[in-house]
């Protein structure tokens, strides 16, 4: 019988969590929305029976760890979390609150964009590469970043929040209060709302980005140009980023991304454009080959590969 690390990946719309084994293999997977109260024990009520649930399957003694990937700012060393998309919690003890549930076992933290290009870099699209960037684009824009083949994740624990990099000073704003971020041109509501008010005429009254990815294709203009101006906005970001840490590959993920037919041709389009070094040229970009699933595999690794993962950036009690 095997072993297994307990996941739990934390963002704004959902709230997932997994028994992931030893080899990377997700063994069971659950799946609730995230609470919209503005209670945050509301929001952690979902969190608590997820876990508890997945501890119950994996039976007595079997869990070795949690590792937990949240949307951010994550604060260490205490291991709490505020994250933009979840105005309930505000430093809330997320690290403390899991270890009063699974007691006696290593609790580590990272945000969700570390823990994405973990589990890309662990077991998805990065394997074998020794620098990367990973992005998660769906309700937020998040990142991670490896570098030398280990996760690199800052002295706060928020290194590669790469939606949350200026790339139109005088841009539209953003839910973090600043202007012009990534996460205000790209993330899935940011794209619906700025379709909206272009004059979309949405086939339904709280249209999401499928909806939008679904006029996109038919032809709409203002669906189509809103994954053109979210496609360049990441570009904008991904070379500067590419520029400063100078990486080999970039990983994209999340449920924007799934439409890649749409997003990926603008992408690449305005990457060429703007990376005009020869060493920017050599970059190549791909989609996450761990789907959703990316965020829990990552987790799982802070626990089950620490030597590479769980270093400076991670908040941890064991």
């Amino acid at each position: 019988m095997s072993d297994f690390a307990l996941a739990v990946d934390i963002g704004g719309t959902k709230v997932a969590a997994a028994l992931v084994a030893t080899d990377g293999t997700v063994a069971e997977r659950r799946v609730r929305p995230t609470a919209g109260s503005p209670d945050p024990e509301e929001v952690w009520l979902p969190v608590a029976e997820l876990v508890a649930d997945l501890r119950a399957v994996a039976g007595t003694g079997r869990v070795v760890g949690v590792g937990v990937g949240s949307a951010g700012p994550i604060h260490l060393p205490e291991g709490s979390i505020s994250p933009v998309n979840i105005p309930a919690w505000r430093r809330f003890p997320l690290l403390d609150r899991l270890a009063e549930l699974v007691p006696g076992v290593p609790v580590r933290l990272a945000g969700d964009g570390s823990c994405a290009a973990v589990g890309e870099h662990w077991r998805g699209a990065g394997q074998g590469v020794d620098d990367l960037l990973a992005i998660v684009v769906s309700t937020g824009v998040g990142g991670g970043l490896i570098q030398a083949g280990r996760l690199v994740a800052g002295p706060t624990g928020n290194a590669g929040h790469i939606g949350h990099m200026v790339v139109d000073l005088d841009g539209v704003p953003c839910p973090c209060g600043g202007r012009g971020c990534v996460e205000a041109m790209s993330s899935g509501p940011s794209m619906v709302a700025w379709a909206l008010s272009a004059g979309w005429q949405a086939p339904v009254p709280a249209p999401t980005g499928v909806d939008l990815a679904d006029a996109a294709r038919t032809g709409d203009p203002h669906a189509n140009e809103a994954f053109r101006r979210s496609g360049r906005s990441l570009a904008a970001g991904i070379v500067s980023t590419a520029a400063i840490c100078d990486l080999s590959r970039v990983v994209i993920g999340g449920g924007v991304a799934a439409a890649h037919d749409l997003l990926f041709p603008p992408l690449r389009e305005a990457i060429a454009e703007h990376g005009r070094l020869a060493f920017l040229r050599e970059l190549t970009v791909t989609t996450a080959s761990l789907g959703n699933a990316a965020g829990l595999v990552g987790a799982a690794a802070l626990v089950l590969a620490p030597e590479a993962y769980a270093g400076r950036g991670v908040a941890s009690l064991t």
